[in-house]
């Protein structure tokens, strides 16, 4: 690990709160990632902090409005996400391209669209903590940026390592959490809603309730 990755990663652990890191005070660390969108996704695109980094095709930093009112936080780019750099295709993508047309009367390009990692883990497994904690400075600085006025998570994985809350999704969709100041809500993922057709009545009634923020 040279030092420009030691120091992104001490970066990361800032944000998420760490005071020390393998015997180093991380607190008064003098490095910032960029301010601006586009240059924030040429960083992500060659990071290396992680092992996903040499499985992946490509990385998937997300797509839509800077500055979007409303900001899609799902877990992780799957297959096709990968082979395309581009979050949100494939069959699950077309579900949540419905959900924000059909319902929140939305254009997909009106909204901001992420992940809270940006490679995909192989075989689609679940993200594990160690590349959540070295991507989530990634994702902390996107909503710095965009400063969305919602973030609605899609999935349970998403809602937990965003506000570090283990509340199933079950429970946790449809209500209002904060996030630093912003209204998080909490739905299924539309991978979830095409094995689970019958979770469909509650994922609009979830879409109704954000609609009425907007």
């Amino acid at each position: 690990m040279n030092r420009l990755i030691k120091l992104k990663h001490l970066y990361n652990l800032k944000l998420l709160g760490e005071e020390y890191f393998e015997g180093f005070d991380i607190k008064d660390i003098n490095i910032e990632m960029p301010k601006d969108l586009e240059e924030l996704k040429k960083v992500v695109l060659n990071c290396h902090l992680c092992n996903l980094a040499k499985t992946r095709t490509n990385v998937v930093f997300g797509e839509g409005n800077p500055n979007a009112k409303l900001m899609f936080i799902g877990e992780a780019p799957g297959r096709d996400e990968d082979l395309q750099g581009k979050p949100f295709v494939g069959r699950s993508g077309e579900v949540l391209t419905k959900m924000i047309e059909n319902v929140l009367y939305l254009k997909r390009e009106d909204v901001y669209i992420t992940n809270i990692i940006k490679c995909r883990p192989p075989q689609n497994r679940d993200p594990e903590l160690s590349e959540v904690e070295s991507c989530k400075g990634y994702l902390i600085k996107q909503i710095e940026i965009i400063k969305p006025k919602i973030i609605v998570t899609l999935g349970r994985i998403a809602f937990r390592y965003l506000l570090n809350d283990t509340t199933p999704i079950t429970k946790a969709r449809g209500k209002i959490y904060d996030y630093k100041g912003i209204k998080v809500i909490p739905t299924f993922h539309p991978s979830y809603l095409l094995r689970n057709p019958s979770k469909k009545r509650e994922a609009m009634i979830d879409l109704k309730f954000i609609r009425e923020f907007l």
